[in-house]
């Protein structure tokens, strides 16, 4: 056993943001970004944290387009957390 602690390395992420100025990036994004095929919907998993309004709705949405998605959420009933943080918990 060893007294100094191994960290793990660092990952890099890449933010893939297009080179060029700043008013030009999200049309540079747009004009390069790869689309699903809605013949490829169901090779794709979509993860949704959280089980609010937006949560819940983004999750049937999708689910409704043919994604498989999971959701997850920390209170114990996915349909009570919008309520429980309203209530200020």
């Amino acid at each position: 056993m060893t007294d100094t602690l191994e960290r793990p390395t660092a990952t890099t992420l890449d933010a893939k943001i297009p080179a060029g100025p700043l008013a030009d990036k999200w049309d540079s994004y747009k004009s390069d970004v790869k689309l699903v095929s809605p013949n490829n919907k169901r090779k794709f998993k979509v993860l949704v944290i959280g089980t609010g309004l937006a949560g819940a709705s983004a999750a049937a949405t999708l689910a409704e387009l043919g994604y498989q998605v999971e959701a997850f959420t920390f209170h114990d009933s996915a349909r009570r957390a919008h309520s429980i943080a309203a209530q200020g918990g």
